[in-house]
């Protein structure tokens, strides 16, 4: 019997971070063979737990709780007192409606549960609050009668499991550290566990004796900690946390071989390129932080408040555009993503954890955990066009086309993470959060084996990632070859594999959009099908194809390599089905094995209403012949030589175009050669000179005049008027004596006369005076 791990889910994230201290501190004595098998080991459990986690997530959906069970998950999820959830669950055991059904017991302890925060107010609080608390209930039956019909009554609200303890307190309000387990948490564990634990077996190989190899296994079980306490976080603090060590480790990871230059910047690009958008991240916290009216930073509680239909419109909308701006940097949007493809400096391995299931997913994360800030202050439910899913389905265009003019093989492939990210923002922007969430994880699998395929292929050719190094690999390197065209197939969404599946959910999802259609992102996700399949064609056969242009002598990499390949390939063919549509051209399928991923991962717990799209046949059938045309073209350019070769020496327009592709749409020369360069350089300079000439100027000018105002006090007043005078009554004094000296002769005659003419004299004064 395997006890309840649903409540100590906190332990994987404690495994790798032990992982991390246990090297850090001992990997050098215990040896490079022990350190990796430190790291091995610790992941390994942590996926063992996470897999049994799933699986009560899974039995809890199955048979969801009901009555005081339920309130009691609804009330810790809230983060109510204990006295309050035991009066909510003495309700709801007392509460049975006249047939004998027993009360809803999430409707009525969601309901009851602002009833009991109620009590907690101050008399002037209380008008306002039962105004909220009526709508809040309304929403909740609302919601959960909507999640009831759009399930079928497969299954009822599930409120996920929240376990909270008291991290510190200011000015009275508590602030807590805890965990959020869900669908979607138990998903982010499954999919860093397994990536994680692929990586670090592979890394054993690709990084064997490395100097750093202790170094490198360290920070690579931090990375992973950081990365599932981040997606158990419970409030948004604590999320904030995460996003910051996952930002840490991700900066020494892509900077491990810091002897080259180009290493060292790449990696402080990263760094400060992600300082620019949690600028906004951090201004999002504070602002949903106070909008939620009790200074909660509980993620319930702010999804709960913005759905509330109560909530400030105004605010919801700055707050989820300053959340943005962090999703932006570190999921590589547009403008931000710029730091995204330089970051291949770092050893591949890395490369394939943090563009598949760590650093750049977590912005995407932020979007599907926050999902009600969003829904609401952006108005997803209703409007057929907003600033994130514009971003989304734009960065999707821009990012495949920098991939067609790319020649390193790892570039191409960050340029498809950056397109492929934008399509889960998309995804999330027109309302189709679980296609969003399931490209998340689809594209996980396939993308971290074209990174680990790459690897494999330069470890081959003498540590080179120059397709032009290349060619005719495929007899060479049979296994590499047959995995790295698999994900390359569903990554370009070729029936039935993963990618086929997820993206194909989310053009539903755009074309059927919420009350409106989501036309402009529909096409830039059909533009982008054909862009896929074209850039990762030419990767394909510019590596694969041909006669070997390379200097080495390449052949197939040991197991320790090619299985892990193996496994995520597997993984890209089969992981698609865990969503199979209802209906799929017209078969309808049994609903016990049709839309498994939404079922077990889509939250009913604070959580907007929405409408699922159907399977939808002539999209599925016009993406395909997308990407079937994509790869064509593909072929017949680079393995036939068929084609407009040479275009761009003929036509100054195709030479324009491929320039400007070529400098990546000059973001970088407005970062670095204008904005960073006049910062450092007439910036710099004419703050230089200010400080020089006007500051030290005002400074120098009341030291000069202050020292000429001294030297003139010091001269005409104080020698000149105060000694003067001083030294003058000295001197009248010294004269008055000698000439009084000559009146004292004794003579009583003489003093008489004196005082008689003093006293005339002052008679006189006051006649003509007084």
């Amino acid at each position: 019997m395997i006890p309840n791990l649903l409540d100590k889910v906190w332990i994987v994230p404690a495994l790798m971070a032990s992982s991390f201290l246990i090297i850090l501190f001992f990997g050098k004595r215990f040896g490079t063979r022990a350190t990796a098998g430190i790291g091995i080991v610790a992941v390994s459990l942590a996926l063992v737990f996470s897999v049994c986690v799933a699986g009560q997530w899974i039995n809890r959906v199955n048979n969801p709780p009901t009555g005081e069970k339920l309130a009691a998950d609804v009330v810790a999820a809230n983060g109510l007192t204990p006295q309050t959830g035991a009066n909510i669950i003495g309700e709801v055991e007392a509460t049975t409606i006249e047939s004998g059904e027993t009360v809803d017991a999430g409707t009525h302890a969601m309901a009851s549960s602002e009833s009991g925060s109620m009590s907690e107010m101050s008399n002037a609080e209380m008008g306002t609050a039962s105004s909220e608390h009526a709508v809040a209930t309304e929403h909740a039956a609302t919601e959960h009668a909507a999640t009831e019909g759009e399930h079928g009554g497969e299954h009822e609200s599930v409120p996920p499991i929240v376990r909270t303890t008291t991290w510190f307190t200011i000015a009275g309000i508590n602030f807590e550290v805890g965990t959020l387990l869900d669908g979607l948490a138990a998903m982010m564990l499954i999919t860093v566990c397994i990536i994680s634990l692929l990586v670090h077996i592979y890394s054993t190989e690709y990084l064997h004796g490395d100097i750093r190899f202790t170094h490198y296994y360290a920070f690579l079980s931090l990375f992973t900690a950081s990365m599932l306490f981040y997606v158990l976080s419970s409030n948004t603090l604590q999320m904030l946390v995460g996003w910051e060590l996952v930002g840490v480790c991700s900066f020494g990871l892509i900077g491990h071989w810091w002897e080259e230059k180009k290493n060292t910047d790449a990696a402080l690009k990263a760094f400060l390129t992600n300082r620019v958008g949690d600028i906004g991240l951090i201004l999002g916290v504070t602002i949903t932080f106070f909008a939620a009216g009790a200074k909660s930073f509980n993620v319930l509680h702010i999804n709960e408040y913005a759905l509330s239909g109560t909530a400030n419109t105004a605010l919801l909308l700055v707050g989820a555009l300053c959340l943005f701006g962090g999703v932006t940097s570190k999921s590589g949007q547009f403008p931000l993503h710029t730091w995204l493809p330089d970051a291949m400096a770092g050893p591949t391995p890395v490369s394939a954890l943090i563009h598949a299931a760590t650093m750049v997913v977590a912005g995407v994360y932020l979007i599907a955990r926050l999902y009600g800030v969003f829904f609401a202050g952006l108005g997803i439910g209703s409007s057929s066009l907003h600033y994130v899913a514009f971003i989304g389905g734009f960065t999707t265009i821009i990012g495949g086309l920098l991939a067609f003019v790319q020649t390193d093989l790892k570039k191409v492939l960050a340029y498809s993470t950056i397109s492929q990210l934008g399509y889960m923002v998309m995804a999330l922007g027109v309302g189709a959060w679980t296609a969003g969430v399931f490209h998340l994880f689809t594209h996980a699998f396939f993308k971290a084996c074209l990174f680990l395929g790459a690897g494999s292929v330069s470890h081959a050719c003498h540590h080179t990632f120059d397709m032009r190094e290349m060619g005719g690999l495929r007899k060479k390197m049979p296994i590499t070859h047959g995995t790295f065209l698999v994900a390359t197939l569903a990554l370009a969404g070729i029936f039935p594999l993963a990618g086929f599946w997820s993206k194909d959910e989310i053009l539903s999802g755009a074309s059927a959009g919420q009350e409106n259609a989501y036309t402009l992102m529909l096409v830039f996700g059909l533009i982008t099908a054909f862009l896929t399949a074209a850039y990762m064609g030419r990767a394909y056969w510019m590596t694969f194809w041909g006669e070997y242009r390379g200097h080495a002598h390449p052949h197939e990499s040991p197991k320790v390599i090619t299985v892990p390949l193996v496994i995520l390939a597997a993984c890209a063919v089969f992981l698609g089905f865990t969503n199979f549509p209802k209906s799929f051209f017209g078969i309808e399928l049994p609903g016990g094995v049709t839309t498994r991923f939404e079922h077990y991962i889509e939250p009913t717990f604070a959580f907007p209403p929405l409408q699922h799209a159907e399977f939808t046949p002539w999209l599925a059938v016009v993406s395909t012949i997308l990407a079937a045309g994509g790869l064509f073209i593909a072929y017949q350019y680079y393995e036939k030589n068929r084609g407009p070769h040479g275009l761009t020496q003929r036509s100054k327009v195709a030479r324009a175009g491929y320039t400007f592709l070529e400098n990546k749409y000059y973001l970088d020369v407005l970062y670095t050669d204008i904005i960073a360069a006049d910062t450092k350089g007439p910036l710099a300079r004419a703050a230089y000179w200010f400080n020089t000439n006007v500051l030290d100027g005002v400074v120098n000018g009341l030291g000069t005049g202050a020292r000429k105002i001294a030297g003139f006090v010091y001269r005409d007043i104080d020698q000149l008027v105060l000694d003067g005078i001083v030294n003058g009554s000295g001197s009248v004094s010294e004269k008055s004596g000698q000439v009084l000296r000559h009146v004292q002769t004794g003579k009583v005659q003489q003093y008489a006369a004196i005082l008689f003419a003093g006293a005339v004299v002052l008679a006189g004064v006051f006649v003509f005076v007084i």
